[in-house]
């Protein structure tokens, strides 16, 4: 088979043809709709990082005229995604993870050679296919899994910020070529950049801790969710993206027409379905919330019907008394404040309780404090939430003198 339109036929056409025959065979729920659409989109982001690379580091490159971006024949690449990604995730769910990868591995070792003339295999090809199982195949499979059976939902959310990232913004800058920029131009870019960016994570971070779901449709949380960045806008993620576009359309004009296509599809589609799915599941709930908090205008102040919260603050410190006096002065919404010395849990820090049962302590109930507060407390909230960010600042506080200190008992 030495016909590279065969070639790229076979490696399309055929993955299709098994993911469809198996779900035929075995219609898909909604969880694993979700696990089949992740396990997929995990492939088609890596394997892209990985033959970028290929020809670099020898493993192999493509010899391909049509259809080819970034040097990758598209139909190869979406072929490979579904082989390593919806396939397994549908059909091999119930066999042991050993025994999967090692199958779907040996398969890729087996095929990777009839590819040529397409695919021109380098001296270290199997350096590279251990690359991409490692990096593609494996991680794409444990999402799956952990998607299917509602398991891992920290890791899940995780997942999906990376796909998102890298699908819907990184792949769009690097294959535009708007990143070749003077220095200071990327850094200021990167710096407003952030700012709409911070919408998204958080509401994504909100998803998971607040709803026990995830972005995606298929995977969506268990309750409202009407805190963090919901309080402030009804479309966060969908905002978020169309805000970074628009701050890339500064530099080229394509990302505008981008950022129209996130508009309409948040305004259209995704407001139809979700609008049905809230109002048919939550009813009066979400009709309230609806009517109060714009889809992509943020409030300055919170919605008032976000999750009732109490924070503790200590009253015989002067340093803490002085912070609850700041945070009441600012009249929060759905917050009450309350004596660290009343508290039957033995508090050594500032700490956060919300009626869906968030807790935090320390510069982690700060940061959840000032999402009460109003828009520009919430973004610096959401900063000092991030990963890493919120550990270093917690650090800080403790070295400047804001460490855990225990409350005294009223006699």
């Amino acid at each position: 088979m030495n016909d590279p339109a065969l070639i790229r036929g076979v490696a399309l056409f055929v993955p299709m043809a098994a993911v469809w025959i198996a779900a035929a065979v075995r219609r898909p729920g909604e969880r694993d709709i979700a696990a089949m659409i992740l396990a997929t989109a995990w492939n088609l982001l890596t394997l892209a990082i990985v033959n970028v690379l290929a020809p670099y580091a020898g493993w192999w490159r493509f010899a391909a005229d049509g259809a080819v971006v970034a040097g990758i024949p598209v139909d190869l690449l979406l072929g490979w995604a579904l082989l390593w990604g919806a396939l397994p995730a549908h059909t091999a769910r119930a066999y042991p993870l050993p025994l999967v990868l090692a199958g779907f591995a040996w398969l890729d070792l087996g095929v990777m050679p009839l590819a040529e003339p397409v695919v021109v295999l380098g001296h270290g090809w199997l350096y590279g296919e251990a690359v991409a199982i490692a990096l593609c195949l494996l991680p794409g499979l444990l999402l799956a899994r952990w998607t299917a059976a509602d398991r891992r939902l920290a890791w899940r959310a995780s997942f999906q910020m990376v796909l998102a990232g890298g699908l819907m913004l990184g792949a769009p800058v690097a294959l535009t070529g708007v990143w070749r920029q003077p220095e200071w131009v990327a850094g200021l870019l990167a710096q407003i950049l952030a700012v709409p960016l911070l919408f998204g994570l958080a509401a994504v971070r909100e998803f998971a801790a607040a709803g026990g779901g995830t972005p995606l449709p298929y995977d969506p949380p268990k309750r409202l969710v009407t805190s963090g960045p919901y309080a402030y806008l009804r479309n966060p993620m969908q905002a978020s993206m169309a805000g970074a576009y628009l701050v890339l359309a500064v530099l080229d004009l394509r990302f505008a027409a981008a950022a129209a296509i996130c508009v309409a599809y948040g305004a259209g589609l995704a407001s139809w379905h979700e609008g049905t799915h809230l109002a048919t599941r939550y009813g009066r709930d979400w009709a309230s919330y609806r009517d109060q908090v714009r889809p992509w205008l943020p409030r300055i102040r919170p919605y008032t019907g976000l999750p009732h919260a109490d924070v503790y603050v200590a009253a015989t410190c002067d340093r803490c008394s002085a912070l609850g006096r700041w945070i009441a002065h600012r009249r929060p919404v759905s917050l009450r404040i309350r004596p660290a010395e009343g508290c039957p849990h033995g508090l050594r820090r500032m700490t956060y309780e919300r009626a869906d049962g968030l807790r935090a302590q320390g510069v982690a109930a700060f940061a959840h404090v000032a999402q009460h507060l109003h828009l520009g407390w919430a973004l610096l909230g959401w900063l000092l939430l991030l990963p890493g960010l919120g550990w270093f600042a917690q650090l800080c506080a403790d070295a400047f003198g804001a460490g855990p200190a225990r409350a005294a008992r009223p006699t």
